[in-house]
């Protein structure tokens, strides 16, 4: 028969209590372990990011741009007055010399005011040398008058010098004597007048013909200047070099003033760089540049800077030393370096995708021992064209990802496979 065990009952209830309440903690503590456990990290191609090792040493600031070669010497060739192209008789991209006519230009009215200013300057020549022998003839006039009353007074002064002895032998009346006298003094005023007469009229000839002169110069100018524009009908050169631009269609009307042509010197170059306008705050004349034409590298130096900025960009001209490599011709596209500064001993790494200078950003920081990459802060100084300063965040041999992971902005932390 079966006795009955109380005691046992109760331990088993104790027991059984005793394994809920364990139950129920390990259930609490696993709930609040999960919840307090972080999203996992995304994992991230590492072959599909740019990675690079912060430094500490020299760094060289620069900063790019794209430009062209242009010639150092380019002349503009404008037209000197109103005409019809009749003929472009050089086309761009011939050589050329001062003398070389590149454009024939016709002007029938230029033409006929040309030959009226020709033919009156010979009509003013003709006056001027009429006028100067009627004037010359008047002077002759006056010096043979003069001639005449210089002779009347040589006369009346022997007259009365003769008539001075005789009257001191009492040969001759003082009457007489007197009226010698007074014939002396007279021709003497008369001789004067006449030279006083010869010397204005002198002068006025010279004033009369600096008149007539004058008239002459005015149209002989006017003249020139119509032939040297029926001359300039031929458009010329002006300068050795290439032939760059010939904006003109035959039978185009142009007006006086219009750019006709475009002539550079192609064996002396210069780089016309344009620098972002945030990057050339820093940009000075005198720095040291390089200018790659994907057919070399030609040293160079900056020469100007443009004061004005355009679409975004300032224009920065490099004059190039040394010897120009082959292909190198006006309008090539090129691209330039100018060196800003060489800072010593500071800490820099790669210039990050969104990174630019005296900033604060964020970039993913690796570590080697589970090859994971967390975010960071690091506070950014100067910049140059591919390398950044580091003033706070990062260490020289810490290595950090430079290329866009805005994709994972949500993360602070992601898998580098």
């Amino acid at each position: 028969m079966d006795i009955a065990r109380p005691d046992l009952a109760r331990k088993k209830k104790i027991r059984q209590g005793a394994y809920g309440v364990l139950a129920t903690v390990v259930i609490v503590l696993i709930t609040f372990g999960v919840q307090q456990l972080q999203p996992a990290a995304p994992r991230v191609d590492r072959n599909t990011v740019y990675i690079d090792t912060v430094q500490r040493g020299p760094m060289v600031r620069q900063v790019r741009g794209t430009g062209t070669l242009v010639p150092e010497e380019i002349r503009w060739i404008p037209a000197t007055t109103e005409g019809n192209v009749e003929r472009i008789v050089i086309d761009p991209g011939a050589e050329v010399t001062p003398a070389s006519v590149i454009v024939e230009l016709s002007n029938p009215e230029l033409e006929q005011q040309a030959q009226e200013a020709e033919l009156n300057l010979r009509a003013a020549e003709t006056r001027y040398e009429n006028r100067r022998v009627e004037l010359e003839s008047d002077l002759l006039l006056q010096r043979a008058t003069l001639a005449s009353v210089e002779a009347a007074l040589t006369v009346a002064r022997l007259e009365a010098a003769a008539d001075a002895e005789l009257a001191r032998d009492g040969l001759v009346s003082s009457l007489q004597l007197e009226r010698k006298q007074a014939t002396e003094r007279e021709q003497e005023t008369r001789f004067a007048l006449e030279q006083e007469r010869l010397r204005m009229s002198e002068t006025t000839m010279a004033a009369k013909l600096a008149v007539e002169q004058a008239e002459v110069d005015r149209l002989r100018a006017l003249w020139e200047l119509r032939r040297d524009q029926v001359a300039d009908l031929r458009v010329r050169a002006g300068m050795a070099g290439v032939l760059q631009q010939v904006p003109l269609d035959e039978g185009q009307r142009v007006t006086a003033g219009a750019n006709l042509a475009r002539v550079g010197d192609p064996t002396v170059l210069k780089a016309e760089l344009r620098i972002a306008e945030t990057q050339a705050k820093d940009v000075q004349i005198g720095q040291v540049a390089s200018v790659d034409t994907r057919n070399g590298v030609i040293a160079g130096r900056v020469v100007r800077i443009d004061p004005a900025v355009e679409n975004g960009t300032v224009t920065v001209d490099v004059t190039l030393e040394g010897e120009l490599p082959r292909g190198a011709r006006p309008d090539l596209t090129v691209d330039g370096t100018i060196e800003l500064e060489r800072l010593d001993e500071v800490v820099y790494v790669g210039r990050p995708v969104f990174g630019q200078e005296e900033s604060t950003v964020s970039l993913f920081r690796v570590h080697d021992e589970d090859g994971s990459a967390s975010r960071t802060r690091v506070r950014l100084g100067r910049a140059s064209v591919n390398t950044i300063e580091v003033l706070e965040g990062l260490e020289p041999g810490d290595e950090v990802v430079l290329s866009d992971m805005s994709a994972w902005d949500e993360f602070d932390r992601v898998r580098l496979d």
